[in-house]
């Protein structure tokens, strides 16, 4: 059975203002939306490896949380840490606009963790949820010590951290060293205009790093893609000899909330990807399943939602 490990950090989330008319709401957030979104995509016969660290305050939790997806082993866990778990403070100032504050202490992975971890898999996706699921220097030996494809969303990489916890939009630090790790990197528009204000010269920057595709997500206009002249998806070959560039489009939903909208983007491109679908039509169904997302509140109940097992709100 091929194995996808996912690593990225699962948060406790405390969300004010989602729903003006609602009282706080508590859930699981972070990398529990691309957990849902693998679990509604994935193809049939693969398995979902989480390579997630767990505060021991909330491993148990957490662990329920894991086995209520089907493309879960059953004896599979998160690696619980002596330390607490990330908790994020979410203050809704618009729909699409949010202040977050972080506390916890689940540290990173090391290559000397993770190299033992990855020998038997088969892809991985990364997902930068906290910022620091790893160091620049661990990220490039798995690069080195992992041959199999590696799709990773860069998000939090571009929000610093001040004193009081309060995440802060920041440039990213050797960006194009960043960018020879993966196969596949995906950032949002405002991530994008921090790395370099022409959307062309970073993705040639890009791509003469040893990406083989920037994705770059426009919430509801859908994303833009430029891969290279070989690229048109894992074990695919393009057609062409030129790098290739075009807008997917997403449909139009009655969006009541995009929180962990990108997360379902890269988790559904990721499995489309795998299940052997060229460039544009896994982008157009990540789209799609991306948007339904925002239709929907929350990540417990999504991978079901994503499913058509539940009826949205």
């Amino acid at each position: 059975m091929p194995r996808l490990g996912v690593i990225g950090s699962l948060v406790w989330d405390e969300i004010h203002g989602r729903d003006p008319a609602a009282p706080p709401v508590e859930e699981w957030g972070g990398i529990a939306y691309a957990l849902a979104g693998l679990d509604a995509s994935l193809a049939d016969g693969w398995e979902i490896v989480p390579l997630i660290k767990v505060g021991t305050d909330l491993a148990s939790r957490a662990n329920s949380f894991l086995q209520s997806l089907e493309h879960v082993r059953r004896d599979a866990r998160f690696v619980a840490v002596d330390a607490p778990t990330n908790r994020v403070l979410l203050r809704y100032i618009q729909a699409d606009r949010r202040a977050e504050r972080m506390s916890g202490g689940v540290p990173g992975w090391t290559w000397e963790e993770l190299g033992p971890m990855v020998a038997d898999l088969d892809a991985l996706l990364v997902n930068f949820i906290s910022g620091f699921e790893m160091s620049l220097g661990t990220a490039q030996s798995l690069r080195h010590g992992f041959r199999g494809p590696i799709y990773a969303d860069l998000h939090s990489l571009f929000l610093g951290m001040q004193a009081d916890g309060m995440r802060v939009p920041q440039p990213l630090t050797d960006a194009p060293s960043w960018f020879g790790c993966f196969d596949v990197v995906q950032v949002n528009e405002d991530e994008m205009r921090l790395l370099h204000s022409d959307p062309m010269t970073l993705a040639t920057a890009a791509l003469s790093a040893g990406t083989r595709m920037l994705v770059v997500t426009l919430g509801p206009r859908g994303a833009a893609y430029v891969a290279d002249a070989t690229f048109d998806g894992f074990g695919r070959a393009a057609p062409g000899a030129a790098v290739r560039t075009a807008l997917v489009p997403a449909p139009v939903v009655d969006a009541i909330d995009p929180t962990g909208s990108g997360d379902v983007f890269g988790a559904t491109a990721m499995s489309r990807l795998l299940a052997g679908d060229g460039v544009e039509p896994a982008l157009k169904a990540a789209a799609a399943v991306g948007a339904r997302n925002a239709t929907v509140r929350g990540a417990e109940t999504l991978s079901r939602v994503l499913k058509g097992a539940l009826v949205t709100p």
